[in-house]
């Protein structure tokens, strides 16, 4: 993809083909502010680059009949998300529809060399599989704060290796395309923005909770990341006065009392102390334990893993509580792979800010699990580039 919108009127004609599909020139004239002769001037022009394709005659509105266009379909773009232990990668077409998807576990902590082989490959394999001859640009999320105008992580606590790697130019020389970088919960709430639960929602919170915490901000639909890119990193927030300490080099964070890690750590403590018949069964078979283990237990009816959900679910909550009050969301959406906890920790966060942020706030605040699971982070990257590529250049 070579060619870039010339405008903001032809901008907006692509967002709303890429998020509404197929369309009319009528139905988009509906949509628009522009006379119907500039339209047609900007709709030709579209045609003219290619990115935009005829798509047969629209439904008869009366009068002469419309042509439909679409974005041009043969259009591929890349999301990856990057995890802290898996790596999603998936290719989909203008529309964000995902064409096809591969997860594979992986350490990002090996850092960005081993991690973007192992990212390299699966790109390859999905091309190799006829979904793609190339990319026309990609999208990437990685589990820490992102310098986002040149991509660059910087400083992130649970990616030793990362700080200052140029992520951006690194990947966009060997893909060959336009590439953009973000912090991973920003593309779980555009993806969930995309095509899962805050559609229809302008303001919301998105917080995934996995190895660590983090907060996807969405302010009059698009993301907010402050000045330096680190908004929303709510892992590190104060939970507990003088706490345990933190990778951050902090004492108390929210993440160093609840996040994957920190369950799996609490739940092999209560094992070993004889607390939990299942919890030590499950360490005894598997030598170790993780947050699907605490779930599992959990389900089957133990109580000490009832505890440890509710605990950290109210932790949780009295952070969002917080950020409720500042920020008066209309949605908050709870996602990342603790969310297999389910709605034990859905309870116990809901609680929590329903307890403690003022009416005003909650009374018509839905606080729910996202709608999408690991497709949100590659949905969103792949959001993300088109976000970029659809603007004027």
């Amino acid at each position: 993809m070579t060619a870039r919108p010339a405008n903001a009127h032809q901008a907006r004609l692509l967002r709303l083909l890429r998020d509404g599909g197929p369309n009319s020139r009528a139905q988009l004239g509906d949509q628009v502010d522009l006379s119907r002769s500039k339209l047609a001037v900007e709709v030709d022009r579209l045609l003219e680059t290619g990115l935009v394709v005829a798509d047969g005659l629209a439904a008869s509105r009366g009068g002469r009949r419309s042509h439909n266009i679409r974005l041009n379909p043969g259009l591929r773009f890349l999301g990856v998300d990057i995890g802290a232990t898996s790596v999603d990668v998936a290719v989909t077409n203008a529309e964000l529809e995902i064409l096809g998807h591969i997860n594979q576990p992986m350490d990002v902590r090996e850092g960005p060399v081993a991690v973007f082989e192992q990212v390299l490959s699966m790109a390859a394999k999905l091309r190799a599989s006829g979904l793609a001859e190339g990319f026309d640009g990609a999208g990437i999320g990685v589990p820490g704060p992102v310098r986002f105008p040149e991509g660059v992580p910087v400083a992130p606590p649970i990616m030793p290796g990362w700080d200052g790697f140029p992520v951006r130019e690194a990947l966009s020389q060997e893909l060959g395309c336009p590439v953009m970088v973000d912090n991973d919960v920003n593309l779980m709430a555009l993806g969930e923005q995309h095509a899962g639960v805050a559609r229809t929602v302008a303001d919301f919170l998105c917080v995934k909770i996995g190895t660590g915490i983090g907060c996807g901000i969405v302010v009059g639909g698009g993301v907010h990341r402050g000045t330096t890119g680190s908004a929303g990193d709510i892992g590190h927030i104060q939970a507990v006065p003088d706490g345990r300490p933190c990778a951050c080099g902090n004492r108390g964070c929210l993440e160093a009392h609840f996040s994957g890690a920190a369950l799996a750590r609490d739940a092999t403590d209560a094992a070993q102390q004889g607390l939990s018949p299942e919890l030590a069964a499950r360490l005894e078979g598997n030598g170790a334990l993780s947050a699907a283990d605490v779930a599992a237990a959990a389900a089957a009816g133990d109580a000490t893993a009832l505890d440890l959900i509710r605990e950290g679910g109210t932790r949780t909550g009295q952070v969002i509580a917080g950020l409720v009050s500042f920020f008066n969301p209309g949605l908050v959406v709870i996602g990342g792979g603790v969310t297999g906890l389910g709605h034990t920790l859905l309870a116990a966060i809901r609680t929590q800010v329903y307890r403690q942020s003022l009416p005003l706030a909650t009374g018509n605040l839905p606080i729910v699990l996202g709608e999408l699971g690991p497709t949100a982070g590659v949905i969103g990257g792949a959001r993300l580039i088109s976000d970029h590529l659809f603007s004027p250049a």
